[in-house]
């Protein structure tokens, strides 16, 4: 199979109401990435998906892992369901299965939405609630037809880097930003494995 991270791939930064992630933010202060390179364009997936799925059939791949963006469902976070995000990731499930690729999706690739970040984001023990929200709608959505899931792609990377390195959005830094987070990011997969058995 192929992975791929939603913010790596579908640019569209803004499009049909998705909210502001982490990374957008991160992105756009000087000297942060290599060239001043940002995630608005990228590959342009959220408008050629189809090409893309078609290049994984044709070689014949049978899987295709991607990543739900919480900001694409959830443009703050929590509150009002997206619905332009989730007929999106509806368009690209139905379309992989069409073409017999099969989905499989991950629910958290390190694209927190930046009005959590505000609130304390991975640091804030509230989140294991706004993740398990987050988790129970991708379930609720798409579990008919997908049924292989990842609940969060490397938690000890994006805790690491982020929060205690800083190199990483949202570049926070020290021993007190990075214990709350792992732990959070633990009892989030935990609860993300209860939501998707369920």
């Amino acid at each position: 199979g192929v992975s791929v991270a939603a913010l790596q791939i579908e640019g569209a930064c803004d499009a049909d109401g998705k909210g502001e992630s982490i990374w957008d933010v991160f992105s756009s202060k000087k000297g942060r990435i290599l060239n001043g390179d940002h995630p608005r364009q990228t590959c342009n997936f959220y408008n050629e998906y189809k090409q893309d799925i078609d290049i994984i059939a044709e070689l014949n791949i049978p899987c295709f892992r991607f990543s739900i963006s919480w900001t694409r469902i959830l443009p703050n976070g929590t509150g009002d369901i997206n619905q332009d995000g989730i007929d999106f990731y509806n368009r690209v499930i139905d379309y992989c299965i069409s073409k017999g690729v099969e989905p499989w999706l991950t629910i958290y690739h390190w694209d927190l939405p930046q009005a959590l970040e505000d609130k304390g984001g991975w640091t804030n023990r509230e989140i294991v609630s706004w993740f398990t929200n987050f988790a129970t709608i991708c379930a609720e959505n798409f579990g008919d037809r997908v049924k292989h899931w990842m609940v969060m792609n490397e938690p000890g990377v994006f805790t690491g880097a982020g929060y205690f390195l800083g190199i990483h959005a949202p570049g926070r830094t020290g021993l007190r930003n990075f214990l709350p987070a792992i732990h959070h990011a633990v009892l989030c997969m935990a609860e993300g494995g209860r939501v998707l058995r369920k």
